[in-house]
């Protein structure tokens, strides 16, 4: 299969920060910002990364949207990338507060914005979107069981999750991957990709010397160790609050396992759902085809865009 994949990995537009979302000043975040290279910028979208990737996961892609007329965030959650690697807070609503902190309180952009994750980055999404509702114009989220949901409950204990379970253990998954990281996460790269030359052995070397950080594989473990209280948080603000009213849209890869169940997910906890697929990718669709991810993203965004 050739190469969907474009050579750009970053420009000269791209912007690296660092801000502080805790009082102490114990907890940084760093992120990306590049500006929209439109005379007139239509919104801003804010790209928020899974596991085990940091924000290198849309090297191909800042650019492209910046062309096409927007700001671009892109954050490096707690306990990943060049962020800091707190004990704690790794339930999504906290990851989502920090991401808040940085775009609202730090870089100040008061208006509404177009939340995109993928993985445990559509975790984010979704708790950023029932968070901050006022500060959401649109979500897009997929490539993830959201916990709370009916189809997270029916894939939990699946084979084919098993690693929900290991991950969740205490001090074994440290133990076992310690000088063993690389081998450990390009399994989660081959298992759910489409497309294998999304991910090179180089993108590969770039993931694991950020996870042989010191933290950098427990704070990954710990997100999901968040899973049960995640689980509590999205019903009870999905009983609060009802369905969320802004847009959504399901994004997942054509070749995704987590295909059949990302538009029924959605529409547990949304009352506006479209489905937007990435084709021919799998589950790291703006790695796999960055192309038509950011085709279909900009489809989608551009349609709520004040």
């Amino acid at each position: 299969m050739p190469s969907l994949n474009p050579t750009i990995i970053e420009d000269e537009h791209w912007r690296h920060g660092f801000a502080f979302v805790d009082d102490e000043k114990l907890v940084r975040i760093h992120y990306i910002d590049c500006p929209s290279s439109s005379s007139k910028e239509k919104g801003v979208i804010l790209l928020i990364h899974g596991y085990p990737n940091t924000s290198y996961q849309w090297r191909h892609v800042i650019t492209p949207f910046s062309k096409a007329g927007y700001r671009v965030i892109a954050c490096d959650y707690r306990g990943a990338g060049d962020s800091s690697h707190p004990k704690g807070g790794y339930d999504k609503v906290t990851v989502a507060d920090d991401l808040y902190k940085v775009v609202h309180d730090h870089l100040h952009i008061t208006s509404s914005i177009h939340v995109v994750g993928q993985d445990i980055g559509g975790m984010v999404a979704h708790a950023y979107a029932a968070s901050h509702s006022a500060h959401t114009r649109s979500v897009m989220f997929g490539e993830c069981p959201l916990p709370g949901g009916d189809p997270y409950e029916s894939f939990k204990n699946a084979p084919s999750m098993w690693h929900f379970v290991f991950q969740q253990q205490l001090d074994l998954p440290e133990l076992l991957t310690q000088d063993r990281e690389a081998i450990y996460i390009k399994h989660f790269y081959d298992r759910l990709c489409y497309n294998p030359t999304g991910i090179t052995p180089r993108d590969v070397e770039h993931y694991a010397a950020s996870f042989r950080q010191p933290g950098g594989m427990r704070a990954g473990f710990e997100l999901y160790r968040a899973f049960a209280q995640d689980a509590l948080d999205n019903v009870k603000m999905l009983k609060a609050d009802g369905q969320l009213k802004m847009p959504a849209a399901a994004l997942c890869g054509e070749m995704s396992l987590l295909l059949e169940v990302a538009e029924e997910q959605t529409r547990q906890f949304y009352e506006k759902v479209e489905e937007v697929i990435v084709e021919q990718s799998g589950h790291w669709t703006a790695e796999e085809n960055p192309q038509d991810f950011v085709k279909k993203v900009v489809g989608f965004v551009e349609k709520y865009d004040s």
